[in-house]
């Protein structure tokens, strides 16, 4: 038995880096997925990969983030195929990271607003009456950029606070319909981190010198396990919360 059997949830940005590894946690623990992203051969993949490795249901579907109708038709064929949500993991964003503030654009500053707080909205709103039929759980995702003012990452930063500022008033909305709402703030070793390490030298070794464990936690095993919790019943008492995993925080669940 796994701690998310019969559940069905929602990943954004599930066919790559932090997403894949989320879904690879919630596949082994039973849930049946729902995978959206911008990359339709990203997402076929991994539907492959988790149906064959856990025997769960996939379902991919392409969506850009900052579009709304999009968004709406992820909603719409996930209540198609599965008839209920329970969990939403609004993981996916965009943004120029490394560009410093005096250097942005509008386009830059709307890049990562759209693609994160948006899509987050929009995503919340559109799943919130079936979570409500179900009890479901909400887990967005936030950055240590927006807690600890990182270098150029205003924009996204920005996007993240946002985030959270919005997800602890739904957890107070939604709390009386039994929607437990949390924020995980990660910092993870994937693929984009590694182009962001080979881009920006100095300010990866930064913020490596600023882990007391001296290392990025893990997409499945660290980030993963954590939201697992998050979205299974154990965790019913829980909404409002912020939980920074930067390097591995040793918390198990």
């Amino acid at each position: 038995m796994g701690k998310l059997d019969g559940k069905i949830a929602i990943i954004t940005g599930g066919g790559k880096g932090i997403g894949f590894g989320l879904a690879r946690a919630f596949a082994k623990e039973g849930a049946n997925l729902i995978l959206t992203g911008r990359t339709e051969s990203r997402l076929v993949n991994a539907k492959e990969v988790l149906e064959k490795e856990f025997g769960i249901e996939v379902l991919p579907v392409v969506a850009d983030g900052a579009d709304e109708d999009a968004i709406k038709n992820v909603v719409k064929k996930a209540i198609e195929k599965f008839g209920k949500i329970n969990v939403l993991v609004n993981n996916a964003q965009v943004s120029k990271s490394g560009v410093m503030l005096k250097d942005h654009t509008k386009e830059d500053f709307d890049l990562a607003i759209y693609s994160g707080l948006y899509a987050t909205f929009f995503y919340m709103r559109e799943c919130y009456p079936y979570l409500k039929e179900s009890k479901g759980s909400v887990i967005n995702f936030a950055s240590g950029a927006g807690l600890f003012g990182k270098l150029g990452q205003s924009s996204y930063a920005a996007a993240k606070e946002g985030i959270r500022g919005m997800s602890r008033v739904a957890a107070a909305e939604w709390g009386p319909d039994g929607i437990n709402v949390n924020v995980v703030c990660p910092l993870a070793m994937t693929e984009s981190l590694e182009q962001w390490k080979e881009a920006y030298p100095d300010l990866f070794e930064k913020t490596i010198q600023g882990i007391p464990l001296g290392r990025f936690a893990d997409p499945e095993n660290d980030i993963g396990r954590v939201c697992v919790f998050l979205a299974s019943d154990d965790a019913d008492y829980v909404t409002g919360e912020t939980i920074t995993l930067q390097g591995g925080s040793g918390l198990r669940p």
